[in-house]
């Protein structure tokens, strides 16, 4: 016979064993969380289940409060600082100027992809009323060749990024594998690698618009020559890190792996796939995070120093247009720039948490 004290014990315990399970699903979750930079949502979820509040609190402190106010000090030193500093331009904007240009170079976007919109609807309403009387084989298709906003200008830095990043993983992780897997192939190559790792974009740029120039003839209107240009070069700046850190992977993996992969008479190519990739990968990924951070760093130098339609064309264009405004928009260029470096590196970090477990935040 089931006594009142049976059921309250049975009640507290299944409420014991349903709060286990909320905070392991929590405990399970902070580590996404903190790959995206929302680590600080952990003592707060904590808190809601009924954890200790003022343990939580004191790690919401550490996780948020302390972030917070380190940027908090950051824009007020730089609110006050500079109206000190003049240049050429005149003073140094402060954060609520630059701010200010946020909102303006965002208003030019919505102005140009509404004239954008009127100039096809005007397109359509003429080819229509073509269509209607009889003369369909003067309707004409022609795109909007407006200024590029800012936003335009970070859609292509980040194609062309991109596109330069996947080139370099293609060549850079193959021959990593070779030069991990063979002394004879890491030996004629290493030189090489030491030869062009160091050399700056600066002097890759005139090389590679001179064969891109007289070698991609057929120009697409998805892949222009610019883009193909700038991207090249981000490959032969970028592909380093993971070149190195993958051959650094391979040939430091466990030989008894590599044994037993010749006991079980694997082939090559299932003994990369199914051994050396899966051990070598955490590596990998560290040696891709690297590449793509310093092909971010090297696109916004080649599209200044070769005139290509990207973000580093937006800050060279502002400097050379000497406006009051210009100044503040470099500045919002700067944190542009900083800001999508961040979240490319978080994208790579969350993959390499996805694909090898061993991430660290």
């Amino acid at each position: 016979m089931t006594t009142a004290t049976d059921y309250i014990d049975d009640r507290s315990a299944a409420r014991a064993a349903r709060r286990e399970r909320i905070f392991t699903r929590i405990n399970r979750s902070a580590s996404y969380l903190g790959i995206v930079g929302l680590g600080w949502l952990v003592p707060l979820m904590k808190i809601a289940a009924g954890d200790n509040p003022r343990t939580q609190l004191r790690e919401l402190w550490k996780q948020a409060g302390i972030p917070l106010i380190g940027i908090a000090v950051f824009l007020g030193l730089w609110a006050l600082l500079a109206p000190t500093v003049q240049t050429s331009l005149g003073t140094i904007p402060g954060p609520a100027k630059v701010w200010e240009q946020v909102e303006v170079l965002h208003a030019d976007y919505v102005r140009e992809r509404q004239k954008a919109s009127d100039f096809y609807e005007r397109q359509d309403t003429r080819n229509d009323k073509l269509v209607a009387e009889g003369k369909a084989d003067r309707v004409k298709w022609r795109a909007y060749t407006g200024a590029p906003t800012y936003l335009d200008q970070i859609l292509t830095s980040l194609k062309t990024v991109g596109l330069g990043f996947l080139i370099a993983t293609l060549f850079a992780v193959p021959l990593g594998i070779l030069c991990g897997l063979s002394t004879a192939v890491n030996g004629a190559l290493n030189p090489l690698i030491q030869i062009f790792k160091p050399v700056s974009p600066l002097a890759w740029l005139p090389i590679v618009t001179m064969i891109v120039s007289a070698a991609y003839t057929d120009v697409s209107d998805y892949m222009p020559k610019s883009l193909v240009i700038s991207a090249i070069t981000v490959t032969l700046c970028s592909l380093w890190p993971t070149l190195i850190n993958t051959a650094l992977g391979v040939a430091s993996i466990d030989k008894d792996l590599v044994n037993v992969g010749k006991v079980l008479q694997l082939s090559t190519s299932k003994t990369v796939v199914k051994l050396v990739l899966p051990s070598a990968m955490p590596l990998i990924f560290t040696g891709l995070r690297l590449s793509l951070g310093v092909g971010w760093m090297v696109l916004i130098a080649a599209e200044m120093l070769a005139q290509n339609p990207g973000l580093g064309k937006f800050v060279w264009d502002e400097f050379q247009n000497g406006s009051s405004d210009s100044l503040a928009r470099i500045m919002v260029a700067v944190l542009t720039i900083g800001i999508i470096g961040f979240l490319l590196d978080r994208i790579m970090l969350a993959l390499q948490a996805a694909f090898t477990f061993s991430a660290q935040r």
